[in-house]
């Protein structure tokens, strides 16, 4: 177990990718969650373009409830495993407590917000009057199971930092093989359409935070989840939310950045490139799945040999982070560039919606090899703590260079929609060049030899 925890031992590549390994199978589970209805409904017959457009305009939903969760898990995790490690188990519990109860609250705020002021929010997110009537059935289903969707991804970050990764992971993967086995049922057997695929989802998160529920209430659980510690704390609520803003503002940034690029694409495009863009999103989600667990498995890497002074091993970890991103995207991007049509088809054969998907892929990926450069610059300061540089340059790719492009790109004689795809690729290449230069004069050039 020693070996296992103990980052310092061993040849770092290896210590990275065993750390990775999970993280890649927990993304391959988390992305099939979401991709699979999309794959399904896309299919539907007669309606299959039309579905999966209106699929794709409730993506801002899944990422504002996903931002909360993280808000909750990504700040109340690490003040637990604080607490924990200086044996403090009443204060590790009470932070739970106080994690599950402002779960509750913001499940509750935010199924209230969205069943009321679902059709406004849905044609903000571009959805035109063919669309919505799909947009609306899948979200208003999907709405109602926000409290389970939260409570599995809320939560379940107290399982892990109990020692419990097997637990933690099966939450997920058992979630994941009920939407996929009821899927097909649903929407094909039982013919219930979109409606099918959204009870699916719903009852797939059910299933997830009831095991993780059922773990921190059983006996094997570390810290107890007692009644008495829900009643919220100032001080714990602050500190959380604290901790847990940075994971948040990397979460609703999503929802911002897909809200853009449909309303403009609804605008310059029509509806079959709103539909195009679904199909890209979720192409950009399975082909981001190893890189983004590679990355995440060297940050408590970098961050432990960081910790120890071990500063060769920093870099060695950092050239290794790199160099597999690099390896990895150039692979990615010749099948991205070879295999467009064939990619698309597989959520939606219409020859409208394949042509204007495959031409969109083309030009949104075409340098998506400078994500490597982000994700290196990214890896790199959430490992070493450096939240604040994390958060900078998150925003910078998603926000300030993304937003705006994708509503000035399109003004361009002879760019309209296209131009929205362009806004991807530019800011990849100056996010990307942008955050690895500061991450190497700022932290790769600057490290000291071990030990000082």
């Amino acid at each position: 177990m020693k070996n296992k925890t103990d980052f310092s031992q061993g040849a770092v590549w290896k210590v990275i990718i065993r750390m990775a390994i999970p993280l890649m199978l927990a993304q391959l589970v988390n992305v099939l969650y979401s991709v699979v209805d999309r794959m399904y409904i896309g299919h539907i017959p007669d309606v299959g373009s039309l579905a999966l457009t209106g699929l794709g305009l409730t993506m801002p939903i899944v990422s504002i409830v996903m931002a909360f969760a993280s808000l909750c898990s990504t700040g109340g995790g690490p003040l637990c495993s604080i607490a924990r490690g200086r044996g403090d188990k009443e204060e590790a519990e009470k932070v739970m407590a106080n994690c599950l109860s402002l779960v509750i609250i913001f499940s509750i705020i935010i199924t209230v917000v969205l069943q009321l002021f679902a059709k406004p929010i849905l044609y903000a997110f571009g959805a035109s009057d063919d669309t919505y009537p799909y947009a609306a059935e899948y979200a208003r289903i999907y709405i109602w199971g926000t409290i389970f969707a939260m409570t599995s991804l809320g939560m379940n970050c107290f399982i892990n930092i109990q020692g419990f990764p097997t637990i933690g992971m099966l939450t997920v993967v058992i979630g994941a093989v009920v939407n996929i086995v009821l899927d097909p049922i649903f929407i094909f057997v039982l013919d219930w359409g979109i409606s099918g695929a959204a009870l699916a989802t719903l009852i797939s998160q059910a299933v997830s935070a009831a095991w993780a529920m059922s773990f921190l209430l059983g006996k094997k659980a570390i810290l107890d989840l007692k009644l008495k510690n829900m009643v919220l704390q100032g001080k714990i609520v602050v500190r959380i939310i604290s901790l847990g803003i940075t994971g948040f503002i990397m979460s609703i940034t999503n929802a911002i950045v897909q809200t853009a690029c449909n309303t403009q694409l609804r605008l310059y495009g029509g509806d079959t490139y709103v539909g195009a863009m679904t199909i890209i999103t979720s192409i950009r989600e399975m082909t981001f799945m190893t890189v983004h667990g590679l990355t995440a498995g060297s940050q408590p890497v970098l961050g432990y040999n960081y910790g120890a002074r071990l500063y060769s091993r920093v870099k060695q970890g950092i050239r290794f982070v790199f160099l597999s991103s690099v390896s990895y995207t150039i692979v990615a991007w010749a099948l991205l560039m070879l295999l467009p049509e064939t990619l698309t088809k597989i959520f939606n054969s219409e020859s409208a919606l394949v042509a204007a998907g495959a031409r969109g892929m083309r030009i949104y990926f075409c340098a998506f090899i400078m994500m490597s450069f982000q994700l290196t610059g990214q890896s790199t300061f959430v490992g070493l703590g450096m939240s604040k540089q994390a958060v900078f340059f998150s925003l910078l790719r998603k926000v300030f260079i993304v937003v705006p492009l994708v509503y000035l790109l399109p003004l361009i004689p002879a760019m309209g929609a296209d131009g929205v795809f362009w806004a991807e690729p530019i800011s990849d290449f100056i996010g990307g060049v942008s955050c690895f230069a500061a991450m190497y004069f700022m932290v790769y050039k600057k490290m000291p030899r071990d030990g000082e």
